[in-house]
């Protein structure tokens, strides 16, 4: 069964949201929450530098955020197990990194 944000915002086929200037706070509660992720104050700091740098045009990687001073590498693993930097990227309502496969 397919889970319905109560916040219906367009995403693409893989669920990255198609306009990142309309994410909201509770729309990536509830995508993070999909994703069985409880968002910390410190998973919001995350997702602000990413959503900040994305606004920039820097491409994102792994070891950008882990030389971003907000997290090291192995942090953002336990943020956001699985894939850090696409799971994070979803939930920050921006569109996956290229360096993501």
């Amino acid at each position: 069964m397919e889970t319905v944000l109560t916040q219906a915002l367009p995403v693409n086929k893989e669920g990255y949201l198609l306009d990142s200037k309309l994410w909201t706070p509770e729309w990536a509660k509830e995508v993070a929450a999909q994703l069985n992720i409880t968002l910390t104050d410190k998973h919001f700091e995350v997702l602000k530098w990413l959503r900040d740098k994305h606004a920039s045009g820097v491409p994102l990687t792994i070891r950008k955020v882990g030389a971003s001073g907000l997290v090291d590498i192995k942090e953002f693993y336990a943020l956001f197990p699985g894939g850090p930097l696409k799971i994070s990227s979803k939930i920050a309502g921006i569109p996956k990194p290229a360096s993501c496969i």
